[in-house]
């Protein structure tokens, strides 16, 4: 596969490239979501976004990458909020598109995920960011 990070980021100057979760698996999945609109959200501690060189922002993009860290598309954060992990509503579990999409679902998934990062605690503190789909990018397309 031709990698088209560097067109990408040519093409959106500034842009963050990540990929979402702990593991190629998770990342390859969520971002499927993304393409397919079912995921416009996405949350991690705060803690971890305050230590990053240079976190989101509203109205910036990012290049998702897949588990073999391929550009897959660009997503838009267009809303940042923070919101302590026992706050977080059905509504906003919802938006991350994952699971049957339950607020139960939710926190059963989530509360292992940041287990497994050492740092859950019912009343952490998480950035929780929604975005929109700018492009997918497409693995046929070798013209980049």
């Amino acid at each position: 596969m031709n990698n088209k990070l560097p067109y990408l980021q040519a093409k959106y100057p500034g842009a963050l490239s990540w990929s979402f979760g702990d593991s190629a698996e998770m990342a390859n999945n969520l971002a499927a979501l993304v393409i397919q609109q079912v995921k416009s959200a996405s949350c991690g501690s705060l803690h971890a976004y305050l230590q990053e060189t240079t976190p989101p922002t509203v109205g910036s993009f990012s290049i998702i990458l897949d588990g073999s860290n391929q550009p897959v598309c660009v997503i838009r954060t267009i809303a940042l909020r923070i919101i302590r992990f026992c706050d977080v509503t059905a509504e906003l579990a919802s938006k991350e598109g994952e699971g049957d999409l339950s607020l139960a679902y939710w926190r059963k998934e989530h509360q292992e995920f940041f287990t497994r990062a050492d740092s859950y605690a019912e009343d952490m503190e998480l950035v929780f960011e929604e975005f929109q789909l700018v492009e997918a990018i497409s693995p046929a397309d070798e013209s980049h």
